[in-house]
């Protein structure tokens, strides 16, 4: 047992030499109750941490980083002979969601707000078969009138050239945000519902945290920080756009987002589709006189019993990810592994004499879900392990609107090897600057949490390998969130995140998120990803100490205190 021990003790020691990758390779050693230790081994440090010599205790605890976390499974593939061999490194995300080849020139990537907005336009007005959308909140002005003017146009075009129209339209919003006001993103909606029942679905998620007293004495406004439907996807038949905006004018004019579209993608279209449905099947659905109610059968997000209404919520979100999966695992036998019987010549005969068939895929899509009230954490999962295994000399530009990550991500920064350029909002351009009341004070907690971060960094001399970006542009807000990965010795990025999360408190335990993993080898594609983060890092700055001595950057007193109480609702 003694001898047991001391093994465990010295490998424990090997492990901070050789640095993080190396600690969770061996973190196996621990017994199986590694979760408790690790969570008394992070309580241990947070109090070893506090006093005068605060700091340097804490910089040894950050070798621990990807121990003391959630633990990531450390999951491989198994190699396919006919799939490019630097696709490798991360095909172990299809161990845990559907992976989807597709060919690089089905992705666009857009750049501006307009150029989104005049997409969904053209997209709304040529669906033949499904529209969804699934938003934060649909906004109440001019520009998102013509967004409901073009379904309205579009549901009756169809019904007037078929008689009785194959087009449905289905629209997934948040209850507390699109509730919000007198005229509000259900009230935009109601006309369809009372024009075209039988067509347009209106589903309103309310998270299952918001119950009891705590839905009675919470404010309007104020009930949105408990839990969101925060997953933002706009499909059209078999073209799905994938981006962090919302449907409000803002985003369509001067609120900085990312936006890419994947075209003619009908198993991604399905997919989301299929997600959408999903959260839908246990949202409140918007009825024609502006009440709303639950599907038959469904148990009730506030008012029935939480943990059974998360356990069907989880099955009905996970029953969605897993069938896909088993449907791209059984494509991708039959489509690539067709040679072991014998049959890759005949395949081959056949598409010469069809005149050959659907491009090579030279990109593969990822969706990443994470649902923390369900107890789906895929995304999170993906993340820490992307950041973990991320070499030395790579480099992740990383880009959140706002900069509140998690302490895992923190630690894994500051922790890790990589390089990072990390994109956040400057003071004026926050979407909640100039905002009253006590929202007025959140771009200050946001320079406050800046602020410890980046003296974290200095502290262990890491300015050169993490450095902070303030996005500043006159008369625009920045809401861009994602990250591209670069490979050590590569000038073009591999992969990319894209989608809602903003890698903050919020993203990983309150809200619905999904995003995806975009993995390419194209070099044209590449290029396209490198041209977008070179577009957005041009409009910024680099942080530094005197960055904080500005008078935009004071912080007030009750600000600083009131911060760690509440930065996990923002």
């Amino acid at each position: 047992m003694a001898a047991s021990g001391s093994g465990r003790r010295a490998g424990l020691m090997a492990a901070a030499a050789g640095g993080a990758a190396l600690w969770r390779r061996l973190s196996a050693w621990l017994p199986r109750g590694r979760l408790g230790l690790a969570a008394l081994l992070g309580r241990l440090s947070d109090r070893l941490s506090r006093g005068r010599d605060r700091r340097a205790r804490r910089s040894s605890w950050l070798l621990l980083a990807p121990l003391l976390t959630p633990p990531v499974p450390v999951i491989t593939a198994p190699p396919c002979s006919l799939c490019p061999e630097g696709a490798h490194r991360f095909q172990w995300i299809g161990n845990l969601v559907p992976e989807f080849g597709i060919s690089s020139s089905h992705v666009k990537v857009l750049s501006s707000p307009a150029e989104f907005y005049e997409l969904l336009k053209v997209q709304i007005k040529t669906a033949e078969q499904r529209v969804v959308m699934a938003s934060l909140y649909l906004g109440t002005g001019l520009l998102e009138q013509e967004l409901v003017d073009c379904l309205e146009e579009t549901l009756e075009k169809s019904l007037q050239t078929k008689g009785s129209s194959n087009l449905r339209v289905s629209i997934l919003l948040d209850y507390t945000r699109g509730s919000r006001g007198r005229k509000n993103s259900r009230t935009m909606l109601i006309p369809l519902l009372q024009r075209f029942p039988e067509q347009v679905r209106v589903s309103l998620f309310h998270t299952p945290n918001l119950r009891g007293l705590l839905r009675l004495l919470i404010p309007e406004r104020f009930n949105e920080t408990i839990g969101l439907q925060h997953i933002k996807v706009y499909l059209f038949d078999d073209n799905v756009i994938l981006s962090g905006a919302n449907l409000s004018d803002l985003y369509f004019t001067n609120r900085q987002d990312r936006y890419v579209l994947l075209q003619d993608s009908p198993e991604i279209a399905d997919f989301f589709t299929e997600l959408v449905d999903a959260i839908g099947d246990v949202s409140l659905q918007l009825q024609q006189d502006d009440t709303v109610q639950m599907m038959e059968g469904m148990v009730h997000p506030y008012q029935g019993d939480k943990m059974a209404y998360c356990e069907i919520a989880n099955r009905r979100v996970m029953e969605v990810i897993n069938c896909a999966r088993t449907r791209q695992e059984l494509l991708h036998a039959k489509t690539f592994h067709s040679s072991q019987e014998g049959s890759s010549l005949l395949s081959q005969q056949g598409s010469q004499a069809s005149g050959g068939l659907k491009p090579e895929p030279d990109t593969w899509i990822y969706p990443l879900i994470q649902m923390k009230p369900f107890g789906i954490q895929i995304d999170e999962m993906v993340t820490e392990t992307l950041l973990t295994e991320a070499e030395r000399d790579a480099r992740i530009y990383l880009t959140t609107g706002y900069f509140n990550l998690t302490q895992a991500y923190m630690d894994l920064i500051l922790g890790t090897r990589a390089e990072y350029r990390i994109l956040l909002a400057s003071p004026e351009v926050n979407g909640f600057f100039g905002a009253k009341g006590v929202a007025g004070a959140i771009p200050a907690a946001y320079v406050y949490i800046e602020h410890q971060f980046y003296s974290e960094v200095c502290y262990l001399h890491q300015q050169e390998r993490v450095q902070l970006q303030e996005y500043s542009r006159a008369g625009w807000t920045f809401h861009a969130k994602g990250l591209w990965l670069y490979l050590a010795g590569s000038d073009l990025p591999c992969l990319t995140l894209i989608g809602s999360p903003n890698f903050g408190y919020r993203s990983v335990h309150r809200d619905l998120e999904a995003q995806v993993a975009i993995v390419t080898e194209n070099k044209a594609l590449q290029q396209q990803l490198h041209r977008e983060q070179e577009q957005l890092y041009l409009c910024s700055g680099v942080v530094s100490s005197s960055t904080f001595e500005q008078p935009n950057r004071y912080v007030k007193l009750w600000v600083k205190l009131v911060t760690p109480l509440i930065k996990n609702f923002f």
